[in-house]
């Protein structure tokens, strides 16, 4: 039981010290190869044709975009 408590320890101890630096750091957790954006993969779905959910999402998204400009404005009088 000793050898547990010691090991809980030392865990709690390295996520604390882990906790506090990312508090005075504030930086965001970034993996070690750069993530997708260093392999010029713009998304994560860079497939030539996505899934019908994607294309559907897609659609959706692209509607939203339109929905918050206007395509003719026209002054009334």
């Amino acid at each position: 039981m000793q050898i547990f408590l010691i090991t809980f320890a030392i865990f709690l101890i390295a996520i604390i010290i882990m906790a506090i630096g990312y508090i005075f750091q504030k930086k965001e957790i970034a993996g070690s190869c750069g993530g997708l954006g260093s392999l010029g993969i713009e998304k994560a779905c860079d497939c030539d044709q996505p899934c019908e959910k994607r294309q559907r999402r897609m659609a959706r998204e692209l509607r939203m975009e339109n929905r918050g400009t206007p395509m003719d404005i026209r002054v009334l009088e």
